[in-house]
């Protein structure tokens, strides 16, 4: 494992640094932010700024220069990251598109599809969702019961998605529909580009406690979608399905939020039982914990740069790192409101300690361990194909999707 950068990583940091300081302002703390603004207020100043990537030759730099990318390295995009997150830049509402349903466009789709999609979300114009999650399928990605049948040259889609993130504003999305229900529920499904503008789609946010509405159901009733915007063949949806997800896992394995350092902070600033609270034993010994946990998961996406420095693939790491981090979130988030005492009920950032980034870190948690893979999920994929334990028996493995009880 090689902590430093190779000379030529040195020097594209150097360069994206530069490039950065031209163009955006630099943080004075771990804690600055970009002030809170409304949805098309927000959605303008993200559109402005991917725009400027795209002007600056440092949006999607891994994708292939004749679609609009870069055709960088997986590293450079990391070494980009790295020194982006250290300036108060606008995010969130490429993520997925980007992260997620264009690479999967660009593995699936057609020169056409590349071509007419590609561009226009590389530059900001066009953003996307992924529809993958329903009422009756849990984690069970395969059991979706949202139907898409065949009428001439188009495919007429019935059903609902849920925990659909920026539905509400995205122009397009992926979405994996049951096209087969006379095979095994993993090989009769389809993967389709979806204009969501389109008439019969319903989308109805979902109000959720921190006061936000960044999840959505979507209703879909008799959409019609040209067989022309089909991702890979009819029953070829699980495999494609596979490539969103893998990106997905990659791209939300970090974590994020307030870590040991801004604990450490507020116990050195709030008392227990008379005294600083940094005094009391217990408090010492969480925080031990939490540092050793932050440890891991630095040396552990350590292996991950590592091996995209080498030109190699990522193994299992991002899963392992997802199941530590969003537990460590949602614990460091509840722990650091019994230390603010009365004031942890307080969820007011001008009015709560330290913003109150503890109280949003505790609600959002509870979704980080969900978003990307459950942690049971992730689990068994450490499981299987870390420490090769036997996978868990599925009696609907060879059944037709018909013949399952529902």
């Amino acid at each position: 494992m090689d902590f430093n950068d190779t000379k030529e990583e040195a020097e594209y940091r150097a360069k994206a640094r530069a490039w950065l300081d031209q163009n955006a302002e630099r943080k004075k703390s771990s804690k600055d932010a970009l002030p809170s603004l409304g949805l098309d207020e927000a959605l303008e100043r993200a559109r402005k700024w991917q725009a400027t990537k795209a002007e600056g030759g440092f949006a999607c730099i891994t994708w292939p220069k004749e679609y609009g990318g870069q055709g960088g390295s997986s590293i450079h995009n990391v070494v980009y990251s790295q020194e982006e997150s250290n300036y108060l830049v606008p995010g969130g509402f490429y993520a997925i598109g980007l992260g997620m349903c264009v690479p999967t466009v660009l593995a699936w789709g057609t020169e056409e599809h590349k071509e007419r999609y590609v561009a226009p979300a590389i530059h900001g114009d066009e953003i996307w969702c992924q529809l993958f999650s329903e009422p009756a399928g849990g984690s069970d990605v395969a059991g979706l019961r949202t139907k898409a049948e065949k009428d001439g040259d188009e495919w007429v889609i019935n059903g609902q998605k849920v925990w659909t993130s920026g539905a509400h504003y995205c122009d397009f999305g992926i979405v994996v529909v049951r096209t087969d229900p006379n095979v095994p529920k993993h090989k009769g499904l389809t993967m389709f580009i979806i204009d969501m503008k389109s008439e019969g789609v319903d989308v109805r946010p979902i109000k959720q406690m921190s006061g936000e509405s960044e999840f959505n159901e979507v209703f879909f009733t008799d959409v019609r979608v040209p067989d022309s915007n089909r991702l890979g063949n009819p029953g070829d949806g699980w495999k494609v399905a596979l490539t969103t997800l893998m990106n997905e896992r990659l791209a939300v394995g970090g974590g994020g939020g307030a870590d040991w350092e801004e604990l450490m902070a507020l116990g050195r600033e709030s008392e227990l039982e008379q005294m600083a609270a940094m005094s009391n034993g217990a408090v010492r010994e969480r925080l031990a914990d939490w540092y050793v946990q932050t440890q891991g998961l630095k040396y552990t996406r350590f292996r991950t740069l590592t091996a995209l420095s080498k030109g190699q693939t990522p193994g299992p790491e991002s899963s392992i790192s997802k199941v530590v981090s969003a537990a460590k979130m949602q614990d460091l988030g509840s722990f650091a409101m019994d230390l603010q005492g009365q004031a942890g009920i307080i969820r007011d950032r001008e009015t709560s300690p330290q913003g109150a980034i503890f109280q949003n870190q505790w609600m959002g948690g509870a979704g980080y361990r969900i978003a990307g893979g459950t942690d049971e999920i992730l689990r068994n994929i450490v499981a299987e194909r870390v420490l090769g334990l036997p996978q868990d028996i599925r009696v609907d493995k060879d059944k037709p999707y018909n013949e399952l009880p529902k």
